[in-house]
């Protein structure tokens, strides 16, 4: 006779989830990508469940106080294309943090779920600001350092 434990497979109706800000004011952007995308998966839980959504909500203000590190803010390009032949369009980080700060940090998460579905609803729970305030005080978020 064997003596094996099972493994607990969340279920939808079982998992609380918990409602998280972070302030990324002078904070890398990517260290604190990381962070966020593991709190969005679940993945600092006991209870973690890869195919399962168990994570948390994470609301990111002073998103446009991000930095990167090393020589990223010039060298670091983002691109987007039209559609039209030719259509691609670049711009370093520092201009597109500067204008579309919001995208940037959403883009850094996204990277770092995982594709398909589940990466589809859980970058629905991150919510990201520019600045200081946000609309999601009634759900008392509990400050994340970063």
């Amino acid at each position: 006779m064997s003596l094996t434990k099972q493994t607990a497979s969340l279920q939808k109706d079982q998992v609380v989830h918990q409602w998280y800000v972070v302030d990324l004011d002078g904070a890398v952007l990517g260290r604190a990508a990381v962070r966020m995308a593991n709190m969005l998966r679940g993945k600092d839980r006991p209870s973690f469940t890869p195919n399962a959504d168990c994570g948390d909500y994470v609301v990111v203000i002073n998103a446009a106080k991000a930095t990167l590190t090393g020589k990223k803010m010039e060298a670091k390009m983002y691109h987007r294309h039209t559609g039209f032949p030719g259509g691609i369009k670049s711009e370093p980080a520092r201009i597109y943090l500067s204008r579309k700060s919001e995208r940037a940090v959403r883009l850094a998460v996204w990277g770092m779920l995982p594709k398909g579905a589940l990466g589809r609803r859980l970058i629905t729970k991150l919510k990201v600001y520019a600045g200081p305030n946000h609309p999601h005080a009634a759900q008392n978020p509990i400050a994340l350092p970063v």
